[in-house]
């Protein structure tokens, strides 16, 4: 089936992040100004935070300098978020050539979308499961603050399997210009003590490739992470920790807190 010549108007702005374009701007170059990492290496795939900005914006943001750095590389986003709102069987790919945020549009790569439809059966259209998604919309703004220009290829993840999800991410691979985002929160409202020791033996789990491991109330976002595990382990990839904090630590109080915690994955 043909993809449609319409976009997808941002859903969550105003709520989950700043609406006004200028603000919007400003908060982000801020939050990857404050950002440290340094170094020549740039990740192949980051595991991030989809909570609103005010919230995991600042542990984001260490994942995304790791990129910011290599802006004129990456040119195509592979983006996997757990969905939260309309029931998926397998992953679903939008019809749609464009996604919309204040600050401007992000063409789909609609050639490549298509194939990963006549490819896997996992994989199927669904611009319901995308329409008001916000743990692939958070993503954006953060993308098209760090990298120059890019094309993007979104994939809400359902009901699928690690191994499923891992079929498409090595399909997608390619080479340098290519960048993987898992978008994931972490633990849901314990008090702050508790889900400081959840989300440390959660991180433990990631940084040893042990997705399957991971209980549905580690991350929300279990499955992607999972299948990018999965190639990791069989890539012989490193992980390096960029971040684990929660709400507790940033804009929430500690008695119900959500964690969150920003991975990037290299190439040996």
């Amino acid at each position: 089936m043909p993809m449609t010549n319409f976009t997808r108007p941002a859903a969550v702005a105003g709520s989950f992040y700043p609406a006004d374009p200028a603000f919007l701007q400003k908060q982000l170059i801020q939050l990857l100004s404050e950002a440290t990492y340094k170094s020549a290496l740039v990740p192949k795939a980051i595991i991030v935070p989809h909570a609103g900005y005010i919230y995991s914006g600042s542990i984001a943001s260490a994942a995304y300098r790791s990129i910011q750095q290599h802006n004129d590389t990456i040119r195509k986003v592979i983006l996997f978020g757990p969905g939260h709102r309309v029931a998926v069987h397998g992953l679903a790919v939008p019809r749609v050539n464009q996604f919309q945020t204040p600050l401007g549009d992000i063409n789909l790569d609609q050639k490549t979308i298509r194939e990963l439809v006549d490819t896997f059966t996992q994989v199927s259209y669904s611009d319901l499961a995308h329409s008001e998604e916000h743990s692939i919309e958070v993503q954006l703004p953060f993308l098209q603050t760090a990298l120059d220009k890019f094309s993007l290829i979104p994939l809400v993840v359902g009901d699928a399997t690690e191994i499923e999800v891992a079929a498409v991410i090595e399909h997608l691979w390619g080479d340098d210009e290519t960048l993987i985002v898992i978008s994931s929160d972490l633990s849901h409202f314990h008090n702050y003590d508790k889900a400081v020791r959840v989300d440390t033996e959660t991180a433990e789990i990631i940084e040893s490739f042990r997705g399957m491991d991971l209980s549905e109330r580690s991350a929300c976002g279990r499955i992607p992470i999972s299948g990018i595990l999965l190639v990791a382990r069989k890539k012989k990839m490193n992980i390096q920790r960029f971040d684990l904090r929660n709400s507790g630590d940033t804009a929430g109080d500690r008695q119900r807190v959500v964690g969150y915690g920003a991975w990037g994955l290299f190439q040996a």
